[in-house]
């Protein structure tokens, strides 16, 4: 898995065109919660293999840039948690999940259904 880092606002607009494209994923994760650094872990251990090398996946240090956080909360309207992971597509959040509840099949079913 190979994250790509999100530090500002700006990159929002960016990453939201991109997804027009391309699937995106946004996963936001606080350094300081264990909970967020198993779901991370999990994530990246369950990454390769699910057949999702065609998303593009984006890494938020919630901690550091919070108003990104709170800026992807509001431009995608979706209720801010941590960690948590968004599948952005045409500009929509189309899965949103957090804490344990983060299911590759359960996102890779959402990226299918809009193919």
């Amino acid at each position: 898995m190979n994250w790509h880092p999100l530090n500002s606002t700006e990159q929002l607009d960016t990453i939201l065109e991109e997804s027009k494209h391309t699937p995106v994923v946004i996963f936001k994760h606080s350094t300081s919660c264990s909970i967020s650094s198993t779901a991370k872990s999990r994530l990246e251990r369950q990454w390769d293999g699910k057949g999702l090398d065609h998303i593009k996946p984006y890494y938020l240090d919630m901690l550091a840039y919070r108003p990104v956080s709170n800026e992807i909360a509001e431009v995608l309207q979706v209720r801010h948690e941590s960690p948590q992971i968004l599948l952005v597509q045409d500009g929509m959040c189309t899965y949103n999940a957090s804490h344990l509840s983060i299911n590759l099949d359960e996102m890779k079913k959402k990226v299918a259904a809009s193919d």
